[in-house]
Parts: structure tokens; C-alpha cells; sequence
């Protein structure tokens, strides 16, 4: 294992703020990590034909891969805190108007998944109208 070296680096306030700022987020344990970490990033990028490429375009493309799936990550559960909302409010409306006992809902419940199951959660809204209508014509 090779032995470090002390050096003598001069840096800008603002630079300096800028390195202790994201200390963090780089992963380093110490100033002195983090600049390190920066030069072999930025030697990666500049030799980028050579076999140190990978150094950099292994943290280029995981902030890449990373960024796209927190934004993936986000609109789905956004989406699926709306659909929650929408499916909460169609419950309390059904709910309103009609009675329902115990044993019904259970049945009901048991039948709806057995349902979703079956056609993969694509829910279709004419085929559950037929049904409770007492046309049963499966497509």
C-alpha cells in the first residue's frame, strides 16, 4: 500500500465551502479524502479514452441511473397517493348510499380479488356494470 504524501493546497473560501459543503454526498471521510476523490474524478474525465475512464463514467452514469429513478420513484408514488384520494372518496360516496352487511363485503372483497388476479389489475368498468347488472358475458 502506498504511503500519502502531505501537500500544501491553496484553495478560494468559496471553494472550500464548496468541498465542505458536499463532503457528505461524496462519500469522504476527511477533506483530504474528498480532494482526493476529486482529482481521480477529474483525471478520469480528462483521460476518458484511457482504462480510467471507468472511474469517472461509473460515477457519472450511477448519478445518471440514480437521478432517474428517485424522479420515476416520485411521480409514481405521487400518482398512487391521487389514485388512493380518488379510491378513498368512491368508497365514502358507495358507502353513503348504500347498506351493505359484514358478509356481503367479505364475499365481495374475496370476489374483487380473485379479479384483479385474474385480468393483471387492468379493472374494467363495463365488465363490472355487466356483472352486477346480471349480464355475465365474459370476453
Amino acid at each position: 500500500m502506498e504511503k500519502k504524501e502531505k501537500q500544501a493546497v491553496w484553495l478560494y473560501p468559496k471553494t472550500k465551502e464548496l468541498m465542505v459543503d458536499h463532503l457528505k454526498e461524496a462519500n469522504a471521510t476527511s477533506q483530504s479524502d474528498f480532494i482526493e476523490k476529486a482529482i481521480r474524478f477529474y483525471s478520469g474525465y480528462l483521460d476518458s479514452t484511457s482504462s480510467t475512464a471507468t472511474e469517472y463514467l461509473g460515477h457519472v452514469l450511477t448519478s445518471i441511473i440514480d437521478g432517474i429513478v428517485k424522479g420515476s420513484e416520485y411521480r409514481i408514488n405521487r400518482g398512487l397517493f391521487k389514485l388512493a384520494v380518488e379510491s378513498a372518496m368512491q368508497s365514502h360516496i358507495i358507502a353513503a348510499v348504500n347498506d351493505v352487511d359484514d358478509e356481503v363485503m367479505e364475499d365481495l372483497r374475496g370476489m374483487c380479488v380473485d379479479e384483479v388476479r385474474h385480468i393483471n389489475g387492468v379493472i374494467n368498468f363495463e365488465r363490472a356494470y355487466d356483472y352486477q347488472k346480471g349480464s355475465n358475458d365474459d370476453e
